[in-house]
């Protein structure tokens, strides 16, 4: 299973589950990131964090670390 973080630029996935523990993953979720909601990968800055997506019509910027809980199918 993949990571949202390797996911290439202009893909769109389904959100299979999220990892973390505790105060993270209630941050992932509160932002609408939750298990079978598709995510769009919009940009990713050149150095790789953050990356901007598009979840539930609205665009998000995410931390590379927080990309990496995100496990997509």
């Amino acid at each position: 299973m993949k990571t949202l973080r390797e996911i290439p630029c202009g893909s769109t996935v389904r959100v299979a589950k999220l990892a973390g523990e505790g105060p993270v993953k209630r941050r992932i979720m509160d932002m609408g990131i939750t298990k079978g909601v598709e995510v769009s990968v919009r940009k990713v800055a050149p150095l790789g964090d953050p990356m901007e997506v598009t979840v539930r019509g609205y665009e998000l910027s995410l931390r590379k670390a927080d990309a990496e809980m995100i496990m997509v199918e």
